[in-house]
């Protein structure tokens, strides 16, 4: 589904992407770790056309993404819930929704773009209950339910999922995750960028770690649970980035 072939971008005269290749095959969850800075935010921005690139090939279903705007790329079919959820606080819980259906407002109609916030309401019963409430006065884990929401009013092919459980009490946490897993198990492909490797690793069949702007290890989560680099960096306690001895 997914292909991204040798790509490099820049932060001014910084690299924050060094020749990174990777893939993503249907209905899979394939996971991005690494430490904070290692590119993982940067390198969704670059697939959903935010980042300008210097060097490198995108595709989606052999569709190259290189040169097209953000809007192009959703309505290819990709969308990102971004870090620190941005949703729009003023606005309703169901005028966030049907804006993450806005390019659909132009070719289907209303009636379409309705059930498919029905269908979201059942994924999310208690965004239902709050449809008429201002998005900014809701908790850390429903305006997290509220952006996965409105990016799924896209009819992705691809979710991009940037820390999904950033800043979320633990049990809220796991709310969530059980919810990524809900979307795998009803079809959905997803990227998932996440500081909790545990979390990552555990939800995803694949992984790839990322450091300094650079894939490094890749494989199954399986192996990647049991590698001793993994372990030692990002599923213990106190430990730097694994290429530092």
């Amino acid at each position: 589904m997914l292909t991204i072939r040798n790509l490099e971008a820049y932060y001014g005269a910084i690299q924050a992407l060094k020749g990174v290749s990777l893939h993503v095959l249907p209905e899979e969850i394939v996971c991005l770790i690494g430490a904070n800075g290692a590119g993982k935010s940067t390198l969704l921005h670059a697939i959903s056309g935010l980042v300008p690139l210097a060097k490198g090939e995108i595709t989606l279903d052999g569709v190259s993404l290189i040169g097209r705007s953000p809007e192009e790329i959703v309505s290819l079919g990709i969308s990102q819930v971004p870090e620190g959820r941005q949703i729009f606080t003023p606005l309703t819980v169901l005028e966030n929704l049907e804006l993450g259906a806005y390019q659909r407002f132009r070719r289907e109609r209303r009636r379409q773009i309705s059930r498919e916030i029905e269908r979201i309401f059942q994924l999310f019963p208690v965004l239902k209950e709050r449809r008429s409430q201002p998005a900014g006065t809701l908790s850390g884990g429903e305006q997290q339910m509220l952006v996965i929401g409105r990016a799924l009013m896209s009819k992705p092919k691809l979710l991009l999922l940037d820390e999904p459980s950033m800043g979320l009490a633990p049990i809220v946490a796991k709310e969530i995750l059980q919810i990524i897993r809900d979307l795998r198990e009803s079809g959905t492909t997803i990227l998932l960028v996440e500081q909790n490797a545990k979390m990552a690793l555990s939800l995803a069949d694949r992984g790839y770690v990322l450091e300094t702007g650079k894939i490094i290890l890749e494989g199954e989560t399986s192996e990647l649970l049991q590698n001793r680099e993994v372990k030692r960096a990002y599923l213990g306690k106190g430990r730097k980035g694994f290429l530092e001895e």
